[in-house]
């Protein structure tokens, strides 16, 4: 095998190494390092698939990545809606220890990334889509190149992005230079991450790609070929539906193109939402849960998840064990063979290695969220969860038995409810520690970092108003923030 040139690629080879302990029985020759692609769809809800039988979608190249990996039936967004879900993919820590508080808020730039940590272990890294993270409101327009929150602060050496949700001919940011691009918006972006490995599987370097969707966010804005087999459906369900055929068209582009490049059984291809699905699309988003994006009930929180992986995941199966958006940057970490020190403290979030063979009996670090005044915690099969911020109350349902959260268990199962309560409440109180600042070092803190703004309020995108007005499917937004202003 040739041996790479580029100095931290030969680096990332030797901590893989050392992680797997052995070479090839066959040649003798030492394994390449893994390669990473995270995929995270925007509002999909846990019922949009064929494989739980959604009534009308079809999602044949998410059946077939489920079919050949490992399906997750219970895994959660790390919160109700998209940044807060976003920083926790990034960091392994729940969106509130990172000034993530709510949607358009800014990660701070004291965390630490997932992306950081394999860009410094050799790993080339990219980013496609949707940000979110860098403190701007409204629908997405391209990423200034002098952000002070963008993908490359963070860790990401090529960036193709936008800072919100994006539809079809997509006026996008690579590496700060505004790009326009012509298609579906799924499909501009897998084709460009696709192009960001094709460079690097020559040079055999390992890649880290993370592809994350504006589908299907609103405004839906879906072919009349994709939307048109929801020709019983209103307006808006028929384009919502058709996003989501281009988006499970490109899922299949992707893995053609892993296979093409003879990566695929060496890539780690992860499938997720940033949140639940969304209400008033009908036939349902989120299949017999309760809530929708937004709540902090299963609906709200629990999506589709997928991990294909043919050299780590043995034999294709289906799980219920426990997981979340938090456990993809230590579980990442580890198939990668990075320390422990590439991780701020305190994570959330575990290494899921061990639920790719087997069903552990039970996760030992309960799944916590915190999410604009309300919080939750699942212990397994147990949940309890305060949706309501006006209130003190506190319900516990036992998702094994009931996961569409229909009875509150909790006042005939007082002990459990105590140690519930108290298992959140120690959990709860350490994310206050984190989003006061606590986890940095004394004196490298901004309580003001994180707080969110409308992009139409900065100098740098006021040329651009006029543009932005002319795309019927972003005007309201614009006019409303504006007249809101004036």
């Amino acid at each position: 095998m040739t041996k790479p040139t580029d100095e931290r690629t030969i680096l990332a080879g030797l901590i893989v190494l050392c992680a797997l302990g052995c070479s090839s029985p066959e040649t003798g020759e030492d394994p390449p390092p893994p390669n990473f692609v995270l995929v995270m769809a925007d509002d999909m809800g846990w019922g949009q698939t064929s494989y739980y039988n959604h009534p009308v979608l079809k999602t044949p190249n998410l059946d077939a990545m489920a079919s050949a990996g490992l399906r997750f039936d219970r895994f959660y967004a790390g919160a109700p809606n998209c940044s807060p879900t976003r920083a926790t993919v990034l960091t392994g820590r729940t969106n509130d220890r990172t000034g993530v508080e709510n949607h358009g808020f800014a990660l701070r730039r004291q965390e630490r990334s997932i992306a950081r940590a394999l860009d410094e272990a050799g790993y080339a890294t990219g980013h496609f889509g949707k940000w979110h993270l860098n403190g701007l409101r409204g629908p997405g327009v391209p990423i200034l190149a002098g952000d002070e929150h963008g993908p490359g602060v963070f860790g990401f050496d090529e960036w193709l992005s936008v800072t919100n949700f994006f539809e079809r001919d997509p006026l996008m940011s690579r590496n700060g230079l505004f790009v326009q691009k012509s298609g579906d918006s799924s499909e501009v972006i897998v084709e460009e991450a696709l192009q960001f490995i094709r460079r690097q599987v020559p040079q055999e370097r390992p890649f880290f790609a993370v592809i994350w969707y504006g589908t299907p966010h609103s405004p839906w804005i879906a072919s009349e070929e994709d939307r048109a087999g929801f020709g019983d459906l209103d307006e808006r369900s028929q384009h919502h539906y058709g996003e989501l055929v281009a988006m499970d068209r490109s899922v299949g582009a992707l893995r053609a193109g892993l296979r093409e490049l003879q990566v695929e059984r060496n890539t780690v291809l992860w499938f997720t939402s940033d949140n639940g699905g969304l209400p008033r699309i009908e036939p349902g988003t989120v299949g017999e849960l309760r809530g929708f994006k937004g709540s902090l009930y299963e609906g709200g929180i629990r999506v589709p998840a997928i991990i294909e992986w043919a050299d780590g995941v043995p034999a294709p199966r289906t799980t219920s064990f426990p997981a979340a958006t938090m456990d993809i940057f230590p579980t990442v970490a580890a198939i990668a063979g990075i320390g422990d020190e590439a991780a701020l403290q305190p994570q959330d979030g575990i290494d899921l290695r061990a639920v790719f063979a087997t069903e552990p009996e039970r996760r030992e670090k309960p799944i916590g969220f915190r999410h604009t005044g309300r919080v939750a915690l699942i212990d397994n099969d147990l949940k309890i969860v305060n949706d309501d911020p006006r209130s003190d109350s506190y319900e516990i349902y036992d998702l094994a038995q009931d996961q569409g959260e229909t009875t509150d268990i909790s006042a005939s199962n007082p002990d459990e409810a105590a140690r519930l309560r108290q298992l959140l409440g120690g959990w709860n109180e350490s994310v206050g520690a984190s989003a006061a600042g606590e986890d940095y070092p004394p004196g490298d803190f901004d309580p003001e970092e994180s707080q969110p703004s409308w992009w139409m309020t900065q100098d740098g995108y006021v040329p651009y108003l006029d543009a932005w007005r002319s795309r019927p499917e972003y005007v309201r937004y614009i006019e409303r923030e504006l007249g809101q202003r004036d």
